[in-house]
């Protein structure tokens, strides 16, 4: 069992309590491979009889439609947009992720408060403010963060998986570059910088995504394992019957 802490002022109505669940966060740069990480760490907790539950940016019911729509579009500034995210990460902080963490479930998050802290950073959002804001977010298990050493590592992924450039992951609101190729690569070497920075801010645990995906994976699966090990251990070793020492 561990105590929820959180890294400002909790939610209202959240208290500090024990919970037996695991917060898993995974991390990185857009094309970096979270969504592929997420998907084999889900399938492989499960084999070893977890109960999981995934989420990530965007996806709260409250939010999270609004969000995607809004995305399609350049009306909302940047405070806005920044506001948007932050609504959507409470809705899914709330309703997902502490009510599967009490139940005792892995909870594996494909982008936490950190990308969130980054993109603003970025836009130049004040960083004591966006910080504060996040302020309800819960201090996670573990966060994972996948590396790349140059963001032009990033584009091969990105043109390997069919996809086009994205407006928002390319910076193009930004005037970075004079097309979404230059802008993109810009874009994302700001993120990794920004990223860096909170390694140490945050205890990120860095690993080398510019591997094979199974080198990555079998990484990932190992810390993973480290932490539910040390949390069974520990649950063992406070069953264990308290003997009387014998004069």
């Amino acid at each position: 069992m561990r105590e929820l802490k959180f890294y400002g002022t909790p939610p209202p109505g959240v208290e500090a309590e024990d919970y037996s669940g695991k917060l898993i966060v995974i991390e990185g740069t857009d094309g970096v491979g979270r969504s592929t990480h997420t998907a084999m760490l889900r399938s492989w907790l499960e084999a070893r009889g977890h109960a999981v539950i995934d989420t990530g940016m965007t996806r709260s019911v409250l939010a999270g439609r609004g969000l995607k729509e809004a995305k399609t579009g350049t009306t909302l500034g940047r405070l806005t947009m920044q506001l948007f995210y932050a609504t959507d990460f409470a809705d899914r902080l709330e309703n997902e992720m502490l009510p599967a963490l009490r139940a005792g479930f892995v909870v594996l998050t494909d982008r936490y408060i950190y990308s969130a802290i980054a993109r603003a950073a970025v836009r130049g959002v004040d960083a004591r403010w966006i910080r504060s804001v996040y302020g309800i977010a819960l201090v996670p298990d573990l966060i994972l963060y996948l590396r790349v050493g140059r963001a032009e590592e990033l584009v091969s992924r990105v043109l390997a998986a069919g996809r086009k450039f994205d407006y928002w992951e390319s910076g193009m609101d930004l005037n970075l570059g004079e097309d979404f190729y230059d802008s993109f690569v810009e874009y994302q070497a700001r993120l990794l910088r920004e990223f860096d920075r909170m390694a140490g801010e945050y205890g990120f645990r860095v690993v080398d995504a510019s591997r094979p995906v199974r080198r990555v994976a079998a990484d990932l699966r190992r810390a993973v394992a480290r932490v539910l090990e040390a949390e069974e251990s520990e649950g063992r070793m406070g069953d264990e019957p308290t003997v009387a020492r014998q004069r």
